[in-house]
């Protein structure tokens, strides 16, 4: 797990980059792509998975802050060894939902088990490719989501984001 913008936070948003789905062809019948996340003031990138459009990453970074507040970026990229790497769409995440959301499992003194604290749906302010939900489990207020990319011809990253609260990352 890579750690960015350590020490700055009471909380840690854990970010994992899943997989992709149908993203777009660069190279000739393919694309060798990888993600940048962008959180606040610090970057993440994921390792680059060759010759695939349907990659599996499976990689979490760590982003230690005070509140789940602001926008995750994901810029997909297409790597080349001899030019600038391509561009293959971007999405980003609100993550108010799980501001909200976290506000919420307080409220009602969540400590264990698993709870549906939220409903987000899809609309123009977000790249949700689906209903999503915020849910309260293993002490995390976390967010399972399918992102469509914008400014590419296709292409979906799925994504996870756990927020912990200071209190629970002792």
């Amino acid at each position: 797990m890579e750690e960015a913008g350590k020490g700055k936070g009471c909380g840690l948003l854990k970010v994992v980059v899943a997989r992709g789905r149908n993203l777009a062809v660069r190279d000739f019948t393919s694309s060798d792509p990888y993600v940048i996340v962008r959180v606040a003031d610090a970057t993440a990138k994921t390792k680059v998975i060759n010759s695939c459009l349907n990659p599996v990453w499976n990689e979490e970074m760590a982003f230690s802050m005070k509140e789940p507040v602001g926008v995750i970026k994901f810029e997909v990229f297409d790597w080349d060894r001899f030019k600038y790497d391509d561009k293959m769409g971007h999405a980003y995440l609100d993550l108010q939902p799980v501001t909200a959301a976290t506000k919420l499992r307080r409220a009602l003194q969540l400590t264990e088990g698993e709870t549906k604290l939220r409903k987000v749906a899809p609309d123009v302010d977000n790249c949700l490719f689906s209903d999503s939900f915020v849910t309260y489990a293993n002490g995390a207020v976390m967010l399972d989501a399918w992102l469509r990319l914008r400014n590419v011809e296709s292409g979906e990253l799925f994504i996870t984001v756990k927020w912990i609260e200071a209190e629970d990352t002792k």
